[in-house]
């Protein structure tokens, strides 16, 4: 059976005492959620001292993106070998943030995968689709284009020990979610498209849904066979908003 992942993006929010506050309450409360992985996705300045005060390696750490270079002259990047000495175990990659606002490209997007995959760090690729392409009945294919970029590039043997991020760009921050059958339909579509006929992919590779997710809806989506836990955006900011998603994930892993 495939572990849950419940993974906090702070995008940008955070300070160290919120940080302080959020890991110990996290750590007394870690050995009640045995059936599911946690890491949370502070901003990247924190990470090394977030590194610091985790005493339990059950809650591990993910920085929210990552140069496609090694290094040299580029201003403000941050090489997967660096975010790995400072603790990171996963990357986020291809958000719909960065894509709009940074106007990253698939193939950029690619880069970062095959470099977090020799670095020996975990990608979260993130994909979705937009509210007009949605209403277009574009989910698929614009999915599909988003997995190609990985496809060729690294093939799908890549997917092994890799995460997929399911967010539909309408519903990131907005209090729209899509229904839990929506996106499981999505979520199998996925599973198959990376697989290519692979069985031992398409049995573990790590599909989360991420966008609104929250205490509320959290069980719906984890009732579903295909959605393997969340990208949490807004509802990781307080602890035990976190904690009750990450509770919902437990318990559909347990009945």
């Amino acid at each position: 059976m495939r572990r849950s992942l419940i993974m906090g993006n702070w995008k940008l929010n955070g300070s160290l005492s919120m940080l302080a506050e959020f890991i110990t309450s996290l750590s007394d409360q870690i050995d009640a959620l045995k059936m599911c992985d946690i890491a949370i996705a502070p901003p990247a300045v924190y990470l090394h001292e977030a590194k610091r005060q985790l005493k339990n390696d059950r809650i591990s750490l993910a920085a929210q993106n990552v140069d496609f270079n090694t290094g040299g002259a580029f201003t403000g990047e941050l090489s997967p070998q660096m975010l790995k000495e400072v603790g990171a175990k996963y990357v986020i990659i291809g958000h719909s943030e960065r894509r709009s606002y940074h106007q990253e490209t698939n193939e950029g997007i690619a880069k970062k995968f095959a470099l977090l995959k020799e670095t020996g760090l975990i990608p979260v690729l993130c994909i979705g689709e937009s509210e007009t392409e949605n209403a277009q009945g574009l989910t698929q294919t614009i999915c599909a284009k988003q997995l190609d970029a990985i496809l060729a590039k690294c093939g799908p043997d890549a997917f092994k020990n890799s995460v997929i991020a399911y967010e539909p760009i309408w519903a990131i921050g907005t209090g729209k979610a899509a229904t839990a059958s929506e996106a499981q339909k999505v979520h199998a579509f996925i599973r198959q498209h990376v697989s290519k006929g692979k069985d031992e992919i398409a049995e573990t590779v790590i599909i989360q849904y991420g966008g609104s997710v929250n205490a509320s809806n959290a069980d719906e989506f984890f009732a579903e066979k295909d959605i393997d836990g969340a990208l949490v955006g807004g509802a990781s900011l307080k602890v035990n908003d976190f904690l009750k998603i990450a509770q919902s994930a437990v318990a559909a892993k347990t009945f």
